[in-house]
């Protein structure tokens, strides 16, 4: 199959990919057509059929592999694909695994890692909290496995959460080496929690969108809720370890503005915050690098509020 981000304007497109997205919609003049977002592992592009009525165009619908045939187009500075012909595909026509996107490293091998900053730990009410998660609740280690951290920006990939959580657990392990008066166990043990609430907040590929709990609650507190009913099961815990903990992953985020509750109050929930916004921001700019073609200047981005240029390797 050729992948979506092999194409380029004035291509033709005839392959099988996953419809993510479609809604109904009516022009200007009062025509109806119909919006689509095409998905392969390598990512999405916008599509549109403008004559659904046409014997071309088969029924279909979200989430239904179909094959697609009609040409690519630039539109606003984007690739977008115009519909000639729709069939929707049968089990056995296709490959899941080239519709999710997927992260780049052994996913195992991660999970593996990330338990081995599990085991290090001294405090036995923190490590029986994360030992609950990630070593005793099958379920949740499934889920965990598979979620996304996002929709889109950054690690919005099947095994994206992990990457995220290791990427983060990895710099607040330098941060205690770099300076002592850390706690290194209640760090790393928010560093590991921080956004559990992503297991719920964002369903599984190949939906990979925001959840009924999502919408109305967020990671933030979908986690701090989740850490707080490991923490009632586990007899004993130290109520203000338990307040500093909830309050690191209350404030992961750093500002009021970014959908944090509170404002780091601890010298640890200071450190996660720079830790997930680091990863959170050097993987949001690796992501537009591997997607982009430009040599140098790759114009305005947004996300960043800058014209952003890609280094030359010397």
């Amino acid at each position: 199959m050729k992948y979506l981000k092999d194409y380029n304007d004035g291509d033709r497109v005839f392959d099988i990919y996953l419809c993510k997205h479609k809604v109904s919609a009516v022009t200007k003049n009062g025509k109806p057509y119909e919006s689509l977002i095409l998905q392969d592992k390598t990512g999405t592009i916008d599509a549109k059929v403008w004559d659904p009525s046409s014997a071309g165009i088969a029924e279909f619908n979200a989430l239904d592999y179909i094959e697609v045939y009609g040409d690519v187009t630039s539109f606003q500075g984007a690739l977008q694909v115009n519909v000639k012909r729709i069939r929707k595909c049968r089990e056995g026509e296709f490959n899941p695994d080239d519709y999710l996107p997927v992260s780049k490293y052994n996913i195992e091998d991660m999970f593996e890692e990330l338990t081995t900053y599990i085991g290090k730990l001294e405090n036995k009410y923190l490590k029986q909290l994360l030992k609950a998660f990630f070593m005793e609740d099958k379920e949740f280690i499934r889920v965990f496995k598979l979620s996304s951290a996002a929709k889109t920006v950054h690690h919005g990939f099947v095994g994206g959460l992990l990457q995220h959580t290791l990427g983060v657990v990895r710099l607040c392990d330098y941060y205690c080496n770099a300076y002592p008066l850390l706690n290194r166990d209640l760090l790393i043990c928010a560093a590991i929690c921080h956004d559990i609430g992503k297991t719920r907040e964002i369903s599984l590929f190949p939906q990979n969108d925001y959840t009924d709990e999502g919408q109305f609650l967020g990671h933030i507190m979908i986690g701090t809720e989740m850490v707080a009913d490991k923490i009632r099961e586990i007899e004993g815990f130290p109520v203000t370890l338990a307040s500093e903990l909830k309050h690191c992953i209350l404030a992961h985020h750093g500002e009021y503005e970014f959908g944090s509750p509170k404002k780091p109050a601890i010298i640890e929930a200071v450190a996660l915050n720079f830790a997930d916004n680091t990863d959170a921001k050097l993987q949001t700019f690796t992501e537009i690098l591997e997607n982009s073609t430009e040599t140098g200047w790759m114009g305005f981005n947004r996300l960043f509020d800058s014209n952003l240029k890609r280094t030359k390797a010397e």
